[in-house]
């Protein structure tokens, strides 16, 4: 078996130009290096996955008992963020995944996409324009634009349907962004940088794994494994005459 995924850090955003000039916006990931701290099996547990710890400095003191006991199984060192993640079947000449084992950004080398959850933002205690993007009412003097109107009729329904969009806590919420390209590697340093904008604040922790349905390489589209119809074209031209 072999591990799917990695913990990592949002490190932050930058852009990257590809062979063409064109720019892409990139989200730099510290992915890993992590450590197997425990392997669930169908026979014992139920299902198959691995329970994977981000390796980051970790006062003795700030480690419970239980936690003590349950690293000392390993022999792995004592981690702040544990997370299961999936597992797939080894290939050949893939050694087999065990407890202990370190988990590297290695493992996206011959992946395309990622699936990246996060925690987004969090914005405290927002109204409905900031929220759920009403409009709200007349800027006018004597307005209280900001408001969401009626909420419910008294003659029907006399009461207000569940599910109503009012104002509350927004943001603080487990995001998943699935199918982010990845643009580059750096297996010395431990970074991943994917297209596009992940959830979260700087320094902020992320799951990274591989894409579960990843798009389709289509022809005409940009992206490593397409083609590019104009190039094919003029190749067409050229062996017909």
């Amino acid at each position: 078996m072999a591990v799917t995924g990695i913990l990592g850090k949002k490190i932050g955003m930058t852009q990257v130009f590809d062979e063409k000039g064109d720019v892409h916006p990139i989200t730099v990931l510290q992915a890993g290096p992590c450590v197997i701290t425990q392997l669930k099996t169908l026979a014992k547990d139920g299902y198959d996955a691995a329970q994977i710890g981000l390796v980051e400095f970790i006062k003795t003191k700030n480690v419970t008992k239980p936690q003590a006991g349950h690293f000392a199984k390993t022999e792995a060192p004592p981690v702040k963020v544990i997370k299961e993640v999936d597992v797939e079947a080894s290939t050949d000449g893939e050694a087999e995944t065990k407890a202990g084992d370190r988990v590297l950004v290695d493992i996206f080398t011959n992946a395309k996409f990622v699936d990246v959850i996060g925690t987004s933002k969090g914005r405290g205690f927002a109204g409905v324009v900031r929220r759920h993007k009403f409009g709200g009412g007349p800027k006018s003097h004597g307005h209280m634009f900001q408001v969401q109107g009626s909420i419910g009729a008294s003659s029907f329904p006399s009461r207000v349907f569940p599910g109503q969009r009012m104002p509350g806590h927004m943001g603080a919420a487990q995001i998943t962004v699935r199918n982010l390209r990845i643009r580059g590697i750096d297996v010395e340093e431990n970074l991943l940088m994917v297209e596009g904008a992940v959830p979260g604040s700087r320094e902020g922790y992320v799951l990274i794994s591989k894409a579960k349905t990843p798009p389709r390489e289509r022809r005409g589209f940009a992206g490593s494994g397409t083609v590019d119809p104009l190039k094919a074209s003029k190749k067409a031209t050229a062996k017909r005459k």
